[in-house]
């Protein structure tokens, strides 16, 4: 018997946070267990206690204390959705000032597989070391997600968005 995959979910402070039980619900359909890590601002975009609920476990967003039991399995893979501008340039540039980053920038040098779905806006993403960030983070293996920067000040894109792109991406790519 083998034991069911696990999936970390990372949550970044986006507009569209807030469906990411949408990327839980098809990750649970596809056999995953998952666990959310959100940044700081990111947690404020939940609603905890539903989470907590479909997952089973605590939402982690800072650092556990020495002695601390570990509050949920070793990540088998990661998907970061939505991904912003700012967790995608700290991440690519090595800077790992939360739990959610810290996490990321190990799971490249323990080769967990790790997939971005970045939302963005258009200004943000025109901003030259965005593109830098995305192509240092494919250069270091991670599968960038296909969506399309929306306009500035207007939000909007949830309805193009494809949380299960994740998935699809990480596909094959565990052991």
């Amino acid at each position: 018997m083998t034991a069911q995959p696990f999936l970390y979910v990372v949550v970044c402070a986006a507009g569209i946070a807030g469906d990411a039980h949408k990327l839980i619900t098809a990750a649970q359909e596809r056999g995953w267990g998952v666990g959310v890590v959100a940044t700081p601002q990111g947690l404020g975009f939940l609603d905890s206690e539903a989470i907590e609920a479909q997952t089973g476990f605590p939402i982690r967003s800072a650092w556990r204390r020495p002695g601390d039991s570990r509050p949920l399995p070793p990540a088998d893979a990661i998907a970061v959705a939505p991904a912003t501008f700012n967790t995608v340039n700290k991440w690519a540039a090595g800077i790992a000032d939360t739990l959610a980053l810290g996490i990321l920038c190990e799971a490249y040098g323990m080769g967990i597989p790790t997939a971005v779905l970045p939302y963005v806006n258009a200004a943000m993403a025109a901003h030259p070391a965005y593109g830098r960030s995305l192509d240092q983070l494919e250069e270091m293996g991670v599968l960038v997600g296909s969506y399309e920067p929306h306009r500035p000040k207007a939000g909007g894109g949830a309805d193009r968005f494809r949380w299960e792109e994740a998935l699809e991406l990480l596909e094959g790519k565990i052991d």
